[in-house]
C-alpha cells in the first residue's frame, strides 16, 4: 500500500517510479480512520446494505475482512461508506472517466479568413475546405477582415459571407449570425441537423 501524504484537506499518494516520485492527486474521499461521524449507513463489498451502525463499527468490520472502509457519499443522512478494497476501487473509478472521456465529441472551432477582394476562384476553395470542416463535426469560424480603406466597403463584405454560407447551405447551418467584431465581420457555421 502505498502511503498517504495531506495538504490541507486533500490526499495525496505517493508512488515511487523508477524515474523518481510522483504524486497523484485523488479525490476528497476520506477513508479509514478519517470518516469520524457518528452513524454511517454501511455497504459490503458487492453493495449489500449492512445498515447503519457507528463509524468505529463499520471500520472494525471492514479490517476484521482485511479490506478499507471509504466514504461514497458524505452528503447522505447518515452519510453512506463502503467496505472495498481500495486499489480496486480507485482502479475502477479511473477507468469508468476515462471511458466517460473517451466518449465525448470535442467539438473544434476551425478559422476560415476571406478578405473584401477574394476572388470568385478563392471564395470556391474556401468553402470547399469549410466543406471538410463542417462534414467531419467541427464549427468553423468564418472571418472577413476589413484593412484601411475597404472599412468603407462594409456592405461588400456582408454580400461575400452570404454567397459564402449560400455554398455551404446543403451541408451548414449558421450557429451565429454575421456580426461585426472590431474591423472582422465574422459568422459562425455548424453542421445541419437532420430532422
Amino acid at each position: 500500500m502505498c502511503p498517504l501524504i495531506f495538504f490541507g484537506h486533500l490526499a495525496y499518494f505517493e508512488i515511487v517510479t523508477e524515474y523518481g516520485l510522483e504524486v497523484l492527486s485523488i479525490s476528497e474521499l476520506m477513508m479509514n480512520e478519517q470518516i469520524r461521524d457518528k452513524e454511517v449507513r454501511v455497504l459490503g463489498e458487492n453493495g449489500e446494505q449492512l445498515g447503519i451502525m457507528s463509524s468505529q463499527e463499520a471500520l472494525a468490520m471492514a479490517k476484521e475482512a482485511g479490506l478499507d472502509l471509504i466514504k461514497i457519499a458524505p452528503k447522505a443522512a447518515p452519510p453512506v461508506v463502503r467496505i472495498v478494497d481500495y486499489g480496486k476501487y480507485r482502479y475502477e473509478q479511473l477507468r469508468k472517466e476515462k471511458d466517460a472521456k473517451k466518449k465525448q465529441k470535442i467539438t473544434e472551432v476551425k478559422e476560415i479568413r476571406l478578405s473584401p477582394n477574394i476572388d470568385s476562384n478563392d471564395l470556391n476553395t474556401k468553402a470547399n475546405q469549410a466543406r471538410k470542416f463542417v462534414t467531419k463535426g467541427d464549427k468553423v469560424k468564418v472571418t472577413l477582415r476589413f484593412r484601411g480603406r475597404e472599412m468603407a466597403h462594409v456592405q461588400t463584405g456582408k454580400e461575400i459571407i452570404d454567397s459564402f454560407v449560400e455554398k455551404l447551405a446543403d451541408c451548414a447551418s449558421v450557429d451565429k449570425a454575421a456580426k461585426m467584431e472590431g474591423r472582422s465581420l465574422v459568422v459562425i457555421l455548424c453542421k445541419k441537423r437532420d430532422n
